[in-house]
């Protein structure tokens, strides 16, 4: 491959014309479908069913089976399957029946007679408090791989717990218990799975939340947001009462404090990547979306786009990297789901309650891959030292190798109860050094400082590929939980 230095003035003329030209849709495809008159479709939730079909859950409280949403929008149908739900915002299919999270229960939907409409509903699991207050949601994740569905309950107002488990996690056992798992949760968007199985959910910016969060769901630890913790007497198997976190403090300080504490796997940096954290995708197409397999991807409803997250385990814990990926979209994204099978991205949502830069008030929504590979940072690993980089291409190693083609800074948000907060305590490290691999798929930066605790943000505007093309999205923030020993 030659470098940018090397290419002929018109090939080179040629590549920068060219770059200037590709945008995230020459990449992936947004497919705005149509959707029923007679409802206003505030898409919560997805489900794949068989044959093809899909489900959607509604915050109207309706659920819709759509056919043909993998082709030609115009082809697109939908029957109602279930109505006078509330707020379905959890969906999942398990030997014929469909399995809804609505705010009050975990319910079981099965169409006997086979005329396409529910018949028979039974109540899985209701084991958890109401006080009747517009925020208190219950989203509801897939089956596990122990057969589980596990639900995250919004807090009261969103600060307060003033109804039994308000602000935690729990999971249904597949006979109906409920077991609590994990206190803490603020305000949930969404939740969902990783490669590996292990479960996730985001949480919005609000107290003691500077910005909004993917969090791992650890069985038995506490995720942050103290007002849950009077619940304990009613969770015998969660152990004692975690102490309480101190206000003005930092996560860093109070994880040391606080054994059950664990910090936010990501920071979804406020008005960078969004400020409303959805669904959570992770793809397992094998590569039918694309360059990014196993990787997170994860909706906002107020930027109405999708943001793609790196995850590693460094010391035991969770921490890794937010990219932004894709803008455009219709309405506020809130439910998302990936067709394994084909790659391609269902998404919907709705602008209510809060607004969204989409611009219309709900949305249907599928994202394709268009075969074309992005230039784009494609792994941000953290070291001792610094961190590594690969590439979706090969990059020119004469910009690769130059420190001034990158630019760091660190900082982080302060652990308080007042609502979110700006960004404190700003480092900008030095790269001592570049170091480009042989191959000029990775690159090996040394920092002169890493903080542990904070938010890593790197720009890599100077950065080209082999065929003289910039990084698609030239910002990354890694979440530095800890340092690699």
């Amino acid at each position: 491959m030659k470098s940018l230095r090397l290419l002929s003035p018109l090939l080179l003329a040629t590549a920068l014309v060219h770059a200037a030209d590709l945008l995230e849709s020459d990449y992936y495809k947004i497919t705005t479908f149509p959707t029923p008159k007679e409802t206003a479709l505030e898409v919560g939730s997805i489900e794949l069913l068989p044959g093809g079909k899909l489900a959607l859950g509604t915050r109207r409280g309706e659920i819709w089976i759509v056919s043909h949403a993998e082709g030609n929008p115009a082809n697109v149908a939908y029957k109602l399957f279930a109505n006078g739900q509330h707020e379905v915002l959890g969906l999942a299919w398990k030997d014929g029946a469909l399995y809804e999270t609505n705010r009050y229960e975990v319910a079981k939907l099965t169409d006997t007679d086979g005329d396409g409409r529910a018949d028979l509903f039974d109540t899985v699991c209701d084991k958890w408090g109401l006080t009747g207050d517009y925020h208190e949601y219950a989203f509801g994740s897939r089956f596990d791989k122990n057969g589980d569905l596990w639900i995250t309950l919004c807090l009261t107002f969103s600060s307060h717990s003033n109804a039994e488990f308000r602000g935690w996690a729990l999971r249904v056992k597949p006979d109906g218990t409920l077991v609590p798992t994990c206190s803490g949760v603020r305000s949930p968007g969404g939740i969902g799975f990783d490669a590996d199985g292990e479960a996730y959910f985001t949480d919005n910016q609000g107290p003691w939340r500077g910005a909004c969060t993917l969090q791992h769901l650890v069985p038995g630890t506490f995720q942050g947001s103290p007002p849950s913790l009077r619940w304990y007497d009613l969770a015998s198997n969660m152990g004692p009462r975690p102490i309480a976190p101190n206000d003005r403090s930092y996560m860093v300080a109070e994880r040391a404090r606080i054994k059950e504490l664990v910090p936010p796997a990501v920071y979804m940096v406020f008005g960078k990547i969004g400020n409303s954290s959805t669904f959570i995708c992770c793809d397992l197409s094998q590569g039918k979306f694309g360059p990014f397999p196993k990787q997170i991807f994860i909706g906002d409803q107020s930027h109405s786009n999708i943001a793609r997250v790196f995850l590693e385990e460094v010391n035991g814990v969770k921490q890794g990297v937010v990219f932004p990926f894709l803008q455009g979209f219709k309405s506020g994204l809130i439910g998302g789901r990936m067709d394994d099978g084909s790659g391609q991205l269902f998404v919907g949502g709705s602008d209510r309650g809060w607004g969204a830069k989409g611009g219309q008030p709900y949305c249907f929504e599928r994202v394709d891959w268009t075969g074309r590979v992005p230039f784009e940072i494609h792994e941000m690993r953290a070291k001792l030292d610094g961190f590594e980089l690969t590439f979706t291409q090969p990059v020119d190693p004469a910009t690769a190798g130059k420190p001034d083609s990158y630019k760091a800074r660190e900082f982080t948000y302060l652990y308080r109860q007042e609502y979110g907060g700006p960004e404190i305590d700003e480092v900008i490290p030095k790269i001592t050094k570049v170091t480009v691999a042989p191959d000029n798929k990775s690159v090996r930066l040394t920092f002169d400082k890493l903080t542990k605790g904070h938010i890593h943000e790197l720009h890599v505007d100077g950065l080209r590929s082999a065929t003289g093309l910039p990084i698609l999205h030239p910002v990354a923030y890694y979440t530095l939980n800890e340092i690699p020993k």
